[in-house]
């Protein structure tokens, strides 16, 4: 779960110099970079944030804070880096936060669009107008009509799944895709019609299926939402009480008892489309933490097998072997013997 845009770099972490925003958790030991043109949260690989983390929390105590609450700050660095300090939030408060300035962003990118389309469409049709009279407001109108088939039409998003092959959708497909359960039930996949003309359609399971959403969802999410809209949504991941389980009851919820289960992405309510694509990044950076888990238990193993075996080195053979024989005689006789109940000293003063 890696923003495919430029981070940016920093001179001040020499430790990890990638980013312009920063955002740790000094107690759990995690770094995010914050892309500041998307907004996504990217964890940084395990062996690369320790002393990074130490870092940002040094200069973070050393800088002013411009936006702080009980459990996350903002500070800004003289040179321009920018930290963000998680201390122990409660979900829903780490989320609003976490995802509010992105699709806030997103939210004014689109009403600025909106408005120079508008604008450009009006001049068009009246500038065709003025020229030709009312043949020429008709030619305008078709003319924008057919732009706005081939942008439906030309691709729009771009994944890779597992099996190597690059997909692509247009807007036409991004409308019909659709959130159904897995096979197996457990879990989702997702369903869109093939790229082209034709009507055949494409399912994606498992890992292939988060591919595509991760792809889907911010076209799908384009326009953003206000932060009232934000904060519904987090409302409805916290309802759920995971985020896996709420991308689940969507997959197998049903409009009706007789229609199939699972739900097309355009016909859900904007809350409910920010809160999917929140819990599907909340659920990948769950795994990749899973994964971090098992890389740390495996290091331990190793460090603990190699320790047994420097320890080994260092005592002899004939050593371990009194220590073994010692111990099985102790806990024959029921426990180490008492004080006093070795041999007698015999002899004396008479």
């Amino acid at each position: 779960m890696y923003c495919q845009k430029d981070l940016g770099s920093n001179e001040i972490v020499e430790e990890f110099p990638v980013g312009r925003r920063l955002a740790f958790d000094a107690e759990k030991g995690r770094l995010w970079v914050v892309c500041r043109r998307c907004e996504r949260w990217n964890l940084t690989p395990l062996e690369e944030r320790w002393e990074a983390v130490e870092t940002c929390e040094k200069l973070f105590r050393g800088t002013r804070v411009r936006v702080s609450t009980e459990n996350i700050g903002l500070a800004k660095h003289r040179e321009g880096l920018e930290l963000v300090r998680i201390g122990k939030p409660l979900r829903p408060e780490f989320a609003a936060w976490r995802y509010g300035d992105q699709f806030g962003r997103r939210r004014q990118r689109a009403f600025v669009l909106g408005t120079a389309a508008t604008v450009a469409g009006l001049g068009g049709l009246v500038l065709g107008g003025a020229l030709v009279g009312l043949g020429g407001l008709g030619l305008g109108s078709a003319a924008f009509h057919l732009v706005d088939v081939l942008r439906n039409y030309n691709p729009s998003v771009f994944f890779r799944p597992e099996d190597g092959r690059l997909r692509w959708m247009n807007a036409h497909r991004i409308r019909s895709a659709r959130l159904v359960p897995a096979h197996d039930e457990s879990g989702f996949s997702v369903e869109a019609k093939a790229k082209g003309l034709v009507s055949d359609e494409e399912r994606f399971d498992g890992e292939d299926g988060m591919r595509a959403l991760n792809a889907i969802l911010p076209r799908v999410n384009a326009g953003g939402g206000s932060r009232r809209t934000v904060q519904d949504a987090v409302a409805r991941i916290a309802f759920a009480g995971q985020p896996d389980r709420f991308m689940r009851r969507l997959a197998h919820g049903r409009a009706s008892p007789y229609s199939p289960a699972g739900v097309q992405l355009s016909t859900l309510t904007k809350p409910t489309r920010l809160a999917l694509e929140m819990a599907l990044h909340e659920e990948q950076e769950r795994r990749a933490l899973e994964g971090e888990l098992w890389m740390l238990e495996r290091a331990w193993r190793e460090a603990e097998e190699i320790a047994a075996i420097s320890d080994n080195l260092l005592v002899r053979k004939s050593a371990d072997a009194f220590i073994r024989e010692h111990r099985d005689a102790r806990g024959g006789e029921g426990g180490p013997p008492e004080a006093g109940s070795g041999p007698q000293k015999t002899g004396g003063r008479g």
